[in-house]
C-alpha cells in the first residue's frame, strides 16, 4: 500500500500544478447553504468512502520523530484518488465540508517547531474526523502542521453557513472568513489576489489556467441567483459547468449542506447521483463503505455502497 500510495504522490508532484483547475464555491439561500466543487485534472479515477468514527489514526511520516494520532469523533463521506483516508475532501456528519484545490504560491511552515507534522490529505481527514466548525478548523493550526511537496489551499464551510479560506503562505496560516471573506469563491490563486482583480472588475493577461476568470465568474453568477427561477442545487451545477475546463472536468459535487445531501457527477458518467449521509451508520462496529465513482449508476445511490 504505502509503495502504491508513493507512485501516487510522486506523479502528482510531477504534473505541473498549472495544469489543475479547480473551482469551489458557497451559495447561501435563506437558511439553506450549497457548497459546489469541480475538479478539473487529467484523470477522473477514484472513490466516494464512508469514513466511521471511533478508529484511531496515524498521520503517515518518513521521519523518526514521533507520529501524530488521533481518534476519528465524526462520521464521513469522502472522494478520494490516492486510497483510503486520503481524500481531496468530503463532509462529516455534522454538515462540514472540506475541499481543497491546487496552490503553487503555497509555503508550508519550513523551520521546525513543537506542532505534530500531517500530510496534505490526511490533514483534510483530520479536519473531518475532528471538527464540525470553521473556528475549530482555524485553531487546529496551532497543534498540527502540514508536511508536503504539493501546494493547496481550502475552502471549508460549516453547517451554520459560515466559511472559511485557508492558505500556507510564507509559512503561516492565512485565513479569510466573515467580512473578509465576501465572496465565498476559491481557484487556483492566492484568494486576496483573485478578490482584488473581482473588485477592480479586472482579468490579468497572464491568468493561468483561467483561474482569476473561473473566480470571477463563479462570483459573478452567485451574485446573479435568483431562487424563484431555479433551485441552489440546478444552479450550483450550472456554475460549475461554466467555471469548467471540458476536457479536463473530472468530477463536480454538490453538497446540501443542511440537507446532508451530496451530489456528484464525474466526466464517464454525466447522469446526476446523490445520497443522503444521514442515512449511514457511522459506529465503529460496522465495515467500511464505498463506491466507485463512476459506477454506471443514476439518481439516489444510497443503497448502492457496498462494504
Amino acid at each position: 500500500m504505502m509503495k502504491i500510495l508513493a507512485v501516487c504522490i510522486v506523479y502528482i508532484c510531477l504534473v505541473p500544478q498549472t495544469g489543475i483547475s479547480c473551482t469551489t464555491f458557497c451559495i447561501n439561500q435563506g437558511d439553506r447553504t450549497i457548497f459546489g466543487r469541480n475538479f478539473d485534472w487529467k484523470t477522473g479515477n477514484g472513490s466516494v468512502f464512508i469514513n466511521i468514527k471511533g478508529i484511531t489514526k496515524t498521520a503517515q511520516s518518513y521521519e523518526s520523530s514521533k507520529q501524530f494520532t488521533w481518534v476519528s469523533k465524526f462520521g464521513s463521506a469522502t472522494f478520494n484518488q490516492l486510497g483510503r483516508e486520503l481524500p481531496y475532501g468530503g463532509m462529516n456528519e455534522t454538515g462540514l465540508v472540506v475541499e481543497t484545490m491546487m496552490l503553487r504560491d503555497t509555503e508550508y511552515p519550513l523551520l521546525p517547531d513543537s506542532r505534530s507534522k500531517i500530510g496534505l490529505f490526511q490533514w483534510i481527514q483530520y479536519q473531518l474526523d475532528s471538527f464540525s466548525t470553521i473556528e475549530e478548523v482555524i485553531k487546529s493550526d496551532s497543534q498540527i502542521r502540514i508536511k508536503a511537496n504539493i501546494g493547496a489551499h481550502f475552502l471549508v464551510c460549516d453547517v451554520s453557513g459560515k466559511c472559511v479560506s485557508i492558505e500556507f503562505l510564507k509559512g503561516q496560516q492565512v485565513y479569510h472568513t466573515k467580512e473578509k471573506l465576501p465572496v465565498k469563491v476559491l481557484s487556483n490563486s492566492k484568494y486576496s489576489e483573485a478578490l482584488s482583480f473581482w473588485k477592480n472588475d479586472q482579468i490579468p493577461e497572464n491568468d493561468t489556467r483561467r483561474s482569476i476568470a473561473r473566480f470571477t465568474l463563479a462570483a459573478n453568477m452567485i451574485g446573479k441567483y435568483n431562487p424563484k427561477k431555479e433551485s441552489p442545487v440546478d444552479y450550483a451545477f450550472k456554475i460549475l459547468s461554466r467555471v469548467s475546463n471540458p476536457s479536463d472536468n473530472q468530477w463536480s459535487i454538490v453538497y446540501d449542506i443542511g440537507k446532508f445531501c451530496i451530489y456528484f457527477r464525474t466526466k464517464e458518467n454525466r447522469k446526476i447521483r446523490y445520497f443522503f449521509l444521514k442515512t449511514f451508520d457511522f459506529s465503529s462496529t460496522v465495515p467500511f463503505k464505498s463506491l466507485d465513482i463512476n459506477a454506471d449508476f443514476s439518481g439516489d445511490i444510497t443503497s448502492r455502497f457496498i462494504d
